[in-house]
């Protein structure tokens, strides 16, 4: 099965071991980039966007949680 190409906060959450406010709280800063559906749907986070997302905090200097 092939992966799905958007993911929902929750799922980005998950993945990472945040509590999903924590992606929210990154989506409205402008660190992770989102689409926003509106109402109950919420935000879609591209598969690709949380790649890069990741990369850049793995390359901060001291940066170990992830979570500030």
């Amino acid at each position: 099965m092939a992966e799905a190409p958007y993911l929902t906060v929750e799922e980005v959450a998950r993945q990472l071991g945040v509590n999903p406010e924590t992606v929210r709280r990154w989506i409205r800063s402008g660190e992770l980039n989102a689409l926003s559906l509106g109402g109950p749907a919420g935000y879609r986070i591209p598969k690709s966007e949380l790649d890069r997302f990741i990369r850049e905090r793995m390359s901060k200097p001291g940066n170990t949680s992830g979570d500030e």
